[in-house]
């Protein structure tokens, strides 16, 4: 018969521990090939592929659409092998199938080459991870003309075990449901599993959470209280899982804020010259400069006078890290929630080089096809708030980035200008930074220098 092989959720890079399952590319009974994608899941960061480094025939899948699944636990189990194998054992349609596979593994290679970060197929790989065991003994695809294909296939001993005088085992897999009932106090063998043969799905559990509370009893009058007792009433009202970017956000967004100890300084700056200066660039032809590629030039220029806010803190060391490259993130608002793309060697780039990989990323941004790599590695961000119509913010620090400049919106207002009042246009600055890593001086004077490039964008000229 074909050996079967268990492919695992990878590692998706950048410390992720969990992914969910957007939608299956194969059902079971499907041939697939070496590197062929088999499943696309969201993590926190970004959609992704994920290509299966076996060629074969799909026994079991793990996981509907729409479950979350940890790092490592079971994807799919594919039959591989010579089609000599299929044939000594009498089973022609395994062996067909088999046949149509793009290439399996033999004695000499476990896999393809591809990879994604965490996993390995060749070799050395599985020399490291050790034998790889079939999950679930090997199930032959239905035959042409038979209802439907092959049920998906449940993992044999992927039950938790009750506790000790428990009635009997509680029928759940995926650790993140035991986690999701354990902290809103939810007993799992109260419930009853909509999944094959009873087994509790993260449905079940959140369709408890959102279960009336049963009224809590009254409280016991204290001795000599002049008070009446009265009954506690709980609200009862939505409750909205921390999951996906939303979830990673908020992760991000308390450590900002407990290890950093930030401050903001803002300042009010001319922006006539500079969308003066935008216009006469597009008149000349050629790609069009966005506001958003033109500051992004003006804070490479700053970083490198204030390379103190180019930095992160090492706290195990207790040491400020001042890096050389500036990866210049940049904050895009999606239907699914906030991203900061990253633009790489912002620092070695022209205008129009940041604004063409700015319109790549943003585009990308929209259609979610950001890879984990685009989303991570920033150094500096730059958030431009006022798309959203709004003149100033106290920005948070991307952590573990050492500070991020925020923009308004640039609108007509009154300004003194040579000494006379006129209508200009004009935009709000905000710098947090990181206190840690420098003082109010450092902070103002790159503030201050993005300022004036805002206002006399010839003061750029010293820095090209």
């Amino acid at each position: 018969m074909p050996k079967v092989l268990e492919f695992k959720l990878p590692d998706l890079g950048e410390g992720l521990t969990e992914a969910e399952i957007v939608r299956w590319l194969v059902a079971v009974g499907d041939v697939v090939a070496v590197d062929q994608p088999v499943v696309e899941v969201e993590t926190a960061k970004a959609m992704v592929e994920v290509p299966c480094p076996y060629g074969g025939v799909v026994t079991a899948r793990f996981g509907e659409e729409g479950a979350e699944l940890p790092v490592g636990a079971p994807l799919l189990t594919v039959a591989v092998g010579p089609p000599q194998a299929a044939e000594a054992a009498g089973d022609r349609a395994v062996e067909s199938r088999v046949r149509e596979a793009a290439a399996g593994p033999s004695e000499h290679s476990e896999g393809s080459g591809n990879v994604l970060v965490g996993y390995g197929t060749g070799a050395a790989t599985a020399r490291r991870r050790g034998r790889i065991r079939p999950a679930v003994p090997f199930a032959a695809p239905a035959p042409v003309g038979a209802a439907g294909p092959a049920p998906v296939a449940a993992p044999a001993a992927a039950v938790a075990s009750a506790p000790a005088g428990a009635p009997g085992p509680v029928p759940v897999i995926s650790p993140l449901v035991r986690r999701l009932a354990r902290e809103h106090g939810l007993d799992l063998r109260a419930l009853q599993g909509t999944g094959p043969d009873g087994l509790i799905l993260r449905a079940d559990v959140e369709s408890a959470m959102k279960a009336p509370a049963a009224p809590a009893p009254a409280p016991a009058l204290t001795t000599g209280s002049a008070a009446s007792g009265r009954a506690a009433s709980t609200a009862v009202g939505e409750r909205i899982a921390l999951r996906g970017i939303r979830g990673a956000v908020a992760d991000k967004l308390s450590r900002s804020r407990t290890e950093i100890p930030d401050a903001t300084c803002w300042v009010d700056a001319d922006a006539t010259e500079l969308m003066a200066a935008r216009a006469a660039m597009n008149a000349a032809g050629g790609p069009k400069v966005s506001v958003l590629a033109l500051l992004a030039r003006i804070c490479t220029a700053a970083l490198a006078r204030f390379p103190e806010l180019n930095s992160t803190v090492d706290l195990a060391a207790r040491e400020i890290v001042r890096l050389p490259e500036v990866h210049l993130g940049f904050a895009a608002q999606t239907e699914r929630g906030l991203v900061v793309p990253v633009v790489r060697d912002a620092h070695t780039r022209s205008v129009d080089s940041l604004g063409a990989e700015l319109a790549r990323l943003t585009e990308a941004s929209r259609t979610g096809t950001l890879t984990p790599g685009e989303l991570t590695g920033g150094t500096f961000t730059l958030n431009n708030y006022g798309v959203f119509g709004v003149d100033g913010s106290t920005p948070i620090i991307n952590h573990p980035e050492a500070a991020m400049l925020g923009v308004g919106r640039i609108i007509p207002k009154p300004w003194v200008y040579e000494g006379e009042l006129a209508v200009r246009q004009v935009v709000q600055l905000s710098l947090t930074f990181d206190h840690r890593v420098c003082d109010g001086g450092t902070a103002g004077g790159f503030l201050r220098h993005v300022a004036d490039c805002v206002e006399h964008p010839a003061v750029l000229l010293r820095s090209l």
